[in-house]
């Protein structure tokens, strides 16, 4: 878990690498129903338009019909940017036993200033960023050739929008796994100096 923008895209496609576990990113999925016009993409878009998170029922709907798939092919799972409530984190747990939360604190700054330089390609979902990580041709995606974007949600206003309801609304998703003894904070502002401890952790915790 982690505010938008705050580095969980790296950290899980470490994650995914590192141990070999199944990637389920909550975002991408709603983006996918955004383009592909779902009736759910249709109605998520509503709410992130103005910065909003998508209502519990949809996210839920959504996530816990896909996870019951890839639990029945894969032991070992990757939750990303869900759950984002209590009534979700409820919801996940009747049907799972979840081993872990790792929680990303990153300065709010630190996120607006990231997210306003982030240019994406809509179609594939890959994303550059203009001053640490940009594409080989200025505003042009490096395999297609295709214009990339700045995101109307990762505007400066709208990230700062978001972030407020992100903080709002998680942590008491934070507090209950820690009433659990199943939440673990990662505070820091560069993923590659987060990720040695997150890796400690897990290796400590899980692979004794």
């Amino acid at each position: 878990m982690g505010p938008p923008g705050g580095g969980k895209g790296t950290l899980s496609s470490r994650l995914v690498k590192e141990y070999g576990l199944t990637h389920f990113s909550s975002g991408d999925a709603l983006r996918g129903h955004i383009k592909d016009n779902t009736a759910l993409g249709r109605e998520a878009k509503k709410y992130m338009d103005v910065g909003d998170l998508v209502p519990d029922d949809l996210m839920v709907e959504m996530v816990l019909s896909h996870v019951v798939t890839v639990d029945k092919s894969s032991p070992t799972w990757l939750l990303d940017g869900f759950p984002r409530s209590v009534s979700q984190a409820q919801a996940l747990d009747e049907k799972f036993d979840v081993d872990v939360v790792l929680n990303l604190d990153i300065p709010h700054e630190e996120i607006v200033e990231r997210l306003r330089h982030r240019l994406v390609h809509v179609a594939s979902g890959r994303s550059y960023h203009a001053v640490w990580n940009p594409p080989k041709v200025e505003g042009k995606d490096d395999e297609t050739g295709e214009d990339l974007i700045v995101r109307d949600d990762d505007k400066p206003e709208a990230v700062r929008d978001r972030l407020k309801v992100y903080e709002l609304n998680t942590k008491p998703v934070i507090d209950h796994y820690a009433a659990k003894n199943k939440a673990k904070t990662f505070s820091g502002t560069e993923s590659d100096v987060i990720w040695p401890m997150m890796k400690d952790f897990i290796n400590s915790e899980f692979l004794k």
